[in-house]
């Protein structure tokens, strides 16, 4: 299999591969397109992996229609996945920092964040 941001990996062959060897298709996607990560390739490929695994899932979260909305504003899906990692980091930031109610529900926060997520939100963070 080969990764790429811009095409929806099959979900069943996607969750057929173990977290390394998705973190090693994101990787080596990036280092084809010479593409930006930041501070750890592996870190920025793991937040690409939950997001894609989310997706993969189905409606069993509301990340495939955030995507889909993402895209249909006019991000790229590439884009539209950095969107989504986004607020799944800040929220984990949050959780580990101690920034949020101990007792909060991360999930309930999750989808409020993404339902408010907007492609023009994310242009002017992203």
């Amino acid at each position: 299999m080969r990764y790429d941001a811009d095409k929806a990996p099959d979900p069943d062959e996607w969750l057929e591969l173990d977290e390394h060897a998705r973190i090693d298709l994101v990787v080596a996607y990036h280092r084809r397109g010479n593409l930006p990560v930041g501070e750890s390739a592996k870190a920025h490929a793991a937040t690409h992996v939950i997001v894609e695994n989310q997706v993969a899932m189905g409606d069993a979260t509301v990340v495939p229609a955030t995507l889909d909305r993402l895209m249909r504003e006019g991000l790229d899906r590439h884009d539209a996945v950095h969107a989504i990692g986004s607020v799944l980091l800040k929220i984990v930031f949050d959780v580990t920092t101690g920034m949020c109610d101990r007792d909060a529900d991360i999930n309930s926060e999750y989808g409020r964040k993404l339902a408010g997520l907007t492609a023009a939100s994310w242009r002017t963070t992203g």
